[in-house]
């Protein structure tokens, strides 16, 4: 399985991973502002983007279709930031590499995307199954309504709003199957049981204002790694890469520069 990667800058390894239904593009601004000290790879996951996934060999797409992609495309050590689902992404890659994943950033991201009984930091699930209902009726409709979700509540909401909507086609229109099968994901992903294994420092950037993975899931995330350190962001929603940009941009690199 190719990937779609574009790499600048110079330096240790640093993967940035996206989220659900956007491509590599959204990371843009941070890899600028790090290639000076990284070589920065902004990586489209699999069914995303410009990278393909055939499921007629393949089966459904799943996060450990993902994680075994990125894991092949780079047979060495890397910094990994990923962003919400590309955070679930990442420490399941941690979690099954930890040789190769030298320190774990993750963005808005969370254990368990979906409420649960004992799990209420999440979406609802009913919120799930309206997404994916609408996407077999308007599917570009029902991603520009959950970007505008993603930047709800952001001090910088129609900024951001607006940035990720000029992102999400640059490399290509997702196919709907990749789309419907990125909220299963969301959907079933449930990491809490192993996520305290993940022994590499880790790094948690979150908005105190995400209603998609709410500061709730970052705080848990916090008690539960053993090697974690917290930055919020107030004031920001789901993209804090975006609204918070030269903050999260100082905290990522000091970040990687003492764990490089």
């Amino acid at each position: 399985m190719e990937l779609m990667i574009e790499t600048s800058g110079h330096g240790p390894d640093v993967v940035l991973l996206h989220g659900w239904a956007m491509n590599g593009t959204v990371w843009n601004a941070v890899a600028r502002e790090l290639e000076n000290d990284f070589c920065v790879h902004k990586v489209d996951l699999p069914g995303h983007g410009g990278s393909a996934f055939d499921e007629a060999t393949q089966g459904d797409l799943s996060l450990q279709h993902m994680v075994d992609a990125v894991n092949a495309a780079f047979p060495y050590p890397v910094q990994v930031v990923g962003w919400s689902l590309g955070g679930a992404v990442a420490a399941q890659w941690a979690l099954q590499q930890r040789e190769k994943v030298r320190s774990l950033t993750l963005v808005a991201s969370s254990p368990c995307f979906m409420q649960r009984d004992d799990w209420q930091p999440a979406m609802a699930q009913k919120v799930l199954e309206q997404f994916a209902a609408a996407l077999q009726t308007d599917w570009q409709g029902t991603l520009k309504r959950f970007i505008s979700l993603q930047a709800m509540g952001d001090a910088s909401a129609r900024e951001v709003t607006r940035e990720l909507l000029a992102d999400l086609f640059k490399h290509g229109e997702p196919k709907l199957a990749h789309l419907a099968h990125g909220l299963n994901i969301l959907r079933d992903t449930d990491l809490r049981g192993e996520i305290g294994q993940i022994d590499c420092p880790v790094l948690l950037q979150y908005g105190d204002r995400d209603t998609l993975t709410p500061l709730e899931a970052g705080m848990w995330l916090a008690k539960a790694l053993p090697d974690a350190q917290f930055k919020l962001h107030y004031k920001a929603a789901h993209a804090p890469f975006l609204s918070h940009f030269a903050d999260f941009v100082q905290t990522q690199r000091e970040f990687l520069l003492n764990n490089q």
